[in-house]
């Protein structure tokens, strides 16, 4: 009998980075580009430096997560990555494939920013999730326009002023209807529209400042979804 839970995503992207700083990314400093992994109790059934990864979770009832790397040097310090992300997903299969798929290309996008601009600088990652109020059909279109980027593509020069944060000066460097990016001189902004998935409207952001305190960042933005939100 076929698994029709089953799922996997599959992708081919170029890194501006040689395999073996993509290698140290997406072992060691994943922090910087998407969110500490480093408490997951996973098995590298396939480890050979720097060119193939598997890692692999395996739970009850046939359930599995699984990540594989194949990465081949380019020309000018460049890689070419294969990532095929596996796995079992046990209840809202469609929504879940949706938000899993959209959320791959958001990740390695962040990753080919963070080895181009701040590869190998130490980070502080800070991850806020927005109020349940943001759930709503218009919720990330809300976040959007508070912020002033609602409509502005990827490339473009922005100012943007949160409120109780500050101005930020910086370009989008990626925005569709589900994600949107904003990387400063010093930092990545990262804004997930889960509300899509049935899910509240949440963003992480990766500062390479070597001054950046979690505790103050987790404060400042939490108050200003709240104020979006309220």
């Amino acid at each position: 009998m076929t698994d029709n839970r089953k799922f996997e995503i599959e992708t081919d992207v170029e890194l501006p980075g040689t395999p073996e700083r993509v290698w140290q990314a997406v072992t060691k400093d994943t922090p910087a580009w998407m969110f500490p992994t480093d408490q997951w109790p996973d098995v590298k059934t396939t480890e050979e430096y720097p060119s193939h990864l598997v890692s692999r979770m395996d739970g009850p009832d046939g359930w599995f997560n699984q990540l594989e790397h194949i990465l081949e040097p380019l020309e000018g310090g460049r890689a070419k990555l294969h990532y095929v992300h596996s796995g079992i997903f046990a209840e809202n299969w469609d929504e879940q494939y949706d938000g899993a798929s959209k959320h791959t290309e958001f990740y390695l996008h962040t990753l080919g920013q963070y080895l181009q601009y701040f590869d190998g600088k130490p980070v502080v990652f800070t991850d806020i999730q927005g109020p349940a109020s943001s759930q709503t059909a218009d919720g990330f279109v809300r976040l959007k326009k508070v912020l002033g980027v609602d409509g502005v593509t990827a490339g473009t020069a922005v100012e943007v002023d949160a409120d109780g944060v500050g101005r930020l000066a910086g370009v989008v460097d990626f925005s569709n209807e589900n994600f949107l990016g904003l990387r400063t001189a010093d930092t990545m902004y990262r804004f997930f529209g889960r509300n899509a998935f049935g899910a509240p409207v949440g963003m992480t952001v990766h500062e390479f400042s070597g001054t950046a305190d979690e505790e103050l960042t987790a404060k400042a933005w939490g108050a200003f979804l709240e104020k979006v939100y309220a």
